[in-house]
């Protein structure tokens, strides 16, 4: 058996790779749309709509490269991984440090799904005001619509089913109804974008970002971790190409995925600036509340409803790497996870509480959402592809490849290194300020 014919988890060998094209648009595309899309209209505040569409773009354009070089290179050489990949390139210390990227990266993002979660479902206070959730907007406030019991309920009846299935290609149809209702958010936002448009209520929106004394240019690289954060789904390259009859069709599904992502990301992005301007929070579904002037309170929790339920299908994706990059970095020598039920369950559960827990104990992390995409994500979407194709253990890369590799590695680490220290002297400014 080749190598590029390897299954990802060798205990399924006797399930055929049946897995189709569409299904991996639909896999990576919900991959790939997860707590990023609720930050892309503040980018646009921040960046201006033209500076921001171009930087999505581009964005975009890069992982489509970055993903190229994962999947050639996976293809020549004998690992089935992501970590595996880098330990051909550069041995134990590639291994690791993939593992651990991809641990940061998705853990953090789990707890931020359920951050969310309990956010639309139970509400949440940013400054002195508080954001009544959807329950609490219907029934009031009880003991059982508590943000702490809205994010356990869902993670016992909701996450842990579906987290427990074992190949990513089980997850295919509700990775579709993730997808549709990604665009059923966008569809509605869009529509009370229009009708304020109709009636004259839309918010000023800038073409360009506003420099000034309080805000340099330097200031506007801090959005750009959040739009790498959004393209970042390269943790889930190999789970999804591995169950492909043809893995090179990987490429395809990848590039249909980051159109249709893109045009999502470009109308939330648009629309979302459009209605709500310059009031415009981090989590645009802070805005979406019963006080909002946006449109009636049945669109609203629609609004927010869907974007929640999208993260309850988006969560076991999103797990699934985290969970064999852990079984990988703790017991590199044991029988693969797919073969060991026990080990299976007894590294699944632990997340789940854990990533709940967080959850509740930290209502908002958004300087570490913030901090993953200007290190951990970075890595992974664009440095660590870059430094495979620059490295060529293989001895497959082009001329143009290592040029290209090696710009993006540099724009990757001087954008992250900008962002993160405009974010701490940011952060010091403000408690300075305060009495």
């Amino acid at each position: 058996m080749s190598p590029e014919y390897v299954p990802l988890l060798p205990g399924l060998r006797s399930s055929p790779r049946t897995a189709s094209v569409s299904g991996a648009v639909f896999n990576v595309s919900t991959s790939i749309i997860g707590a990023g899309i609720m930050s892309i209209p503040f980018a646009l505040k921040i960046l201006g709509i033209i500076p921001a569409l171009l930087l999505i773009a581009f964005v975009a354009f890069l992982t489509d490269i970055s993903v190229e070089i994962l999947v050639r290179f996976t293809h020549y050489g004998n690992s089935t991984t992501y970590a595996g990949v880098m330990k051909e390139s550069f041995g134990s210390i590639g291994s690791i440090a993939t593992q651990v990227c991809v641990m940061i990266t998705n853990l953090g993002g789990l707890i931020i799904y359920q951050i969310i979660i309990g956010d639309v479902l139970s509400g949440n206070k940013e400054g002195e005001k508080m954001h009544l959730g959807v329950l609490q907007e219907w029934f009031g406030d009880q003991w059982w619509n508590a943000r702490e019991f809205s994010i356990l309920f869902t993670a016992v009846f909701i996450l842990l089913p579906l987290v427990l299935f074992r190949r990513v290609d089980s997850l295919r149809f509700s990775s579709f109804i993730s997808v549709v209702l990604a665009v059923v958010f966008v569809g509605i936002s869009s529509v009370m974008a229009i009708m304020a448009i109709v009636h004259g209520k839309t918010k000023s929106a800038r073409l360009i970002p506003k420099l000034d004394k309080n805000t340099s240019v330097f200031d506007l690289f801090t959005a750009v971790p959040v739009i790498v954060t959004a393209f970042t789904f390269h943790f889930n390259v190999h789970p999804i190409s591995s169950e492909l009859a043809k893995p090179s069709n990987m490429i395809i599904a990848v590039r249909i995925a980051l159109v249709l992502c893109a045009v999502i990301y470009f109308a939330i992005g648009i629309f979302g600036y459009l209605l709500f301007g310059e009031s415009l929070m981090s989590d645009i579904l802070m805005n979406f509340d019963e006080s909002g002037d946006a449109g009636g309170a049945v669109l609203n929790d629609v609004v927010r409803l869907s974007y929640a339920v999208h993260l309850m299908l988006v969560f076991p994706l999103q797990n699934f790497p985290l969970r064999l990059n852990i079984n990988e970095f703790l017991f590199p020598k044991k029988a693969p996870l797919g073969t060991d039920r026990t080990r299976f369950v007894a590294i699944t559960m632990p997340l789940l509480v854990f990533s709940s827990l967080a959850a509740i104990a930290f209502p908002n992390i958004w300087y570490i959402f913030q901090f993953m995409g200007s290190t951990s994500a970075t890595c992974l979407a664009f440095i660590f592809p870059g430094a495979i194709a620059l490295r060529d253990v293989n001895g497959i890369s082009t001329k143009k490849d290592k040029v290209v590799a090696t710009v993006m590695i540099i724009l990757a680490v001087t954008t992250s290194i900008i962002a993160i220290s405009i974010n701490i002297h940011n952060s010091r400014k403000s408690e300075n300020s305060l009495p």
